[in-house]
Protein backbone atom coordinates (compact mmCIF):
# COMPACT_ATOMS: atom_id res chain seq x y z
CA UNK A 1 0.00 0.00 0.00
CA UNK A 2 0.81 3.50 -0.35
CA UNK A 3 2.53 5.34 2.07
CA UNK A 4 0.09 8.53 2.87
CA UNK A 5 1.04 12.10 3.28
CA UNK A 6 -0.76 14.08 5.91
CA UNK A 7 -0.41 18.26 6.09
CA UNK A 8 -2.04 20.81 7.25
CA UNK A 9 -0.84 20.91 10.76
CA UNK A 10 0.47 24.10 12.42
CA UNK A 11 0.25 26.43 15.57
CA UNK A 12 -3.46 27.86 16.44
CA UNK A 13 -5.17 29.43 19.40
CA UNK A 14 -7.28 27.45 21.42
CA UNK A 15 -10.43 28.03 20.33
CA UNK A 16 -9.72 28.29 16.38
CA UNK A 17 -9.53 25.40 13.64
CA UNK A 18 -7.67 23.11 11.36
CA UNK A 19 -7.88 21.28 8.37
CA UNK A 20 -5.50 18.40 8.13
CA UNK A 21 -5.37 16.27 4.61
CA UNK A 22 -4.46 13.02 4.37
CA UNK A 23 -3.25 12.11 0.30
CA UNK A 24 -2.29 8.93 -1.28
CA UNK A 25 -4.36 6.99 1.44
CA UNK A 26 -5.12 3.49 -0.74
CA UNK A 27 -5.29 0.52 0.42
CA UNK A 28 -3.32 -2.35 -1.93
CA UNK A 29 -7.08 -4.68 -1.98
CA UNK A 30 -9.27 -3.71 -4.59
CA UNK A 31 -13.02 -3.47 -4.66
CA UNK A 32 -15.24 -4.82 -3.37
CA UNK A 33 -13.55 -4.66 0.19
CA UNK A 34 -14.30 -1.99 1.73
CA UNK A 35 -11.88 -0.92 4.73
CA UNK A 36 -11.88 2.07 7.79
CA UNK A 37 -10.15 5.51 6.95
CA UNK A 38 -8.46 6.63 10.45
CA UNK A 39 -7.17 9.39 11.91
CA UNK A 40 -4.96 9.01 14.82
CA UNK A 41 -3.03 11.16 16.90
CA UNK A 42 -0.30 10.55 19.38
CA UNK A 43 1.32 12.83 21.80
CA UNK A 44 5.11 12.53 23.30
CA UNK A 45 6.14 9.24 24.75
CA UNK A 46 2.50 7.64 24.74
CA UNK A 47 0.81 5.38 21.85
CA UNK A 48 -1.23 6.45 18.89
CA UNK A 49 -4.40 6.77 20.30
CA UNK A 50 -8.00 7.01 17.65
CA UNK A 51 -9.48 10.01 16.86
CA UNK A 52 -12.01 9.20 13.83
CA UNK A 53 -12.42 6.90 11.05
CA UNK A 54 -15.25 6.62 8.41
CA UNK A 55 -16.32 3.50 6.26
CA UNK A 56 -15.51 3.36 2.43
CA UNK A 57 -18.99 1.16 1.79
CA UNK A 58 -21.58 3.86 3.04
CA UNK A 59 -19.49 6.64 4.70
CA UNK A 60 -20.72 6.00 7.77
CA UNK A 61 -18.29 7.68 10.35
CA UNK A 62 -17.27 7.64 13.68
CA UNK A 63 -15.44 9.36 16.42
CA UNK A 64 -13.29 9.60 19.95
CA UNK A 65 -15.71 11.43 22.63
CA UNK A 66 -12.93 13.67 23.40
CA UNK A 67 -13.17 14.81 19.80
CA UNK A 68 -17.12 14.14 19.13
CA UNK A 69 -18.62 17.40 17.61
CA UNK A 70 -15.78 19.31 17.66
CA UNK A 71 -14.20 17.35 14.27
CA UNK A 72 -15.39 15.83 11.12
CA UNK A 73 -13.66 13.57 8.90
CA UNK A 74 -14.28 13.27 5.43
CA UNK A 75 -13.15 12.35 1.99
CA UNK A 76 -12.86 13.13 -1.58
CA UNK A 77 -12.99 10.11 -3.78
CA UNK A 78 -11.93 11.77 -6.92
CA UNK A 79 -8.69 13.24 -5.42
CA UNK A 80 -8.02 10.19 -2.97
CA UNK A 81 -7.74 12.24 0.12
CA UNK A 82 -9.21 12.05 3.50
CA UNK A 83 -9.72 15.29 5.60
CA UNK A 84 -10.19 16.25 9.21
CA UNK A 85 -11.57 18.86 9.88
CA UNK A 86 -10.73 20.48 13.30
CA UNK A 87 -13.06 23.21 15.21
CA UNK A 88 -12.83 24.53 18.55
CA UNK A 89 -9.63 23.07 19.60
CA UNK A 90 -8.03 22.93 22.69
CA UNK A 91 -4.35 22.58 24.57
CA UNK A 92 -5.25 18.67 24.62
CA UNK A 93 -5.70 18.57 21.07
CA UNK A 94 -1.85 19.12 20.85
CA UNK A 95 -0.17 15.77 19.19
CA UNK A 96 1.31 14.73 16.04
CA UNK A 97 -1.40 13.57 13.89
CA UNK A 98 -1.52 10.18 11.31
CA UNK A 99 -3.70 9.00 8.77
CA UNK A 100 -4.07 5.26 7.31
CA UNK A 101 -6.08 2.92 6.01
CA UNK A 102 -7.52 -0.43 7.45
CA UNK A 103 -7.42 -3.81 6.53
CA UNK A 104 -10.77 -4.78 4.52
CA UNK A 105 -13.77 -5.29 6.84
CA UNK A 106 -17.65 -5.71 5.60
CA UNK A 107 -18.35 -4.62 9.03
CA UNK A 108 -18.59 -0.57 9.62
CA UNK A 109 -18.38 -0.80 13.20
CA UNK A 110 -15.27 -2.45 12.92
CA UNK A 111 -14.45 1.08 12.59
CA UNK A 112 -15.61 2.45 15.55
CA UNK A 113 -13.26 2.88 18.82
CA UNK A 114 -10.39 0.90 16.74
CA UNK A 115 -6.58 0.37 17.71
CA UNK A 116 -4.16 0.81 15.00
CA UNK A 117 -2.82 -2.71 14.77
CA UNK A 118 -5.07 -3.08 11.97
CA UNK A 119 -4.28 -0.05 10.08
CA UNK A 120 -1.08 1.25 7.72
CA UNK A 121 1.05 2.10 6.50
CA UNK A 122 2.12 4.94 8.57
CA UNK A 123 3.27 8.24 7.06
CA UNK A 124 5.36 11.18 9.08
CA UNK A 125 2.28 12.89 10.56
CA UNK A 126 1.63 16.43 10.96
CA UNK A 127 2.16 18.56 13.99
CA UNK A 128 -0.93 20.00 15.89
CA UNK A 129 0.30 22.68 18.26
CA UNK A 130 -2.55 24.66 20.25
CA UNK A 131 -1.78 27.51 22.70
CA UNK A 132 -3.25 29.92 25.01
Amino acid sequence: AQVPVESGGGSVEAGGSLRLSCAGLRSTYSLPNNHCMGWFRQYPGTAREWVASIYTGGGNTYYADSVKGRFTISRDNAKNTLYLQMNTLKNEDTAMYYCAVSRPTPNPNRCNGVDDSAFGPWGQGTQVTVFS
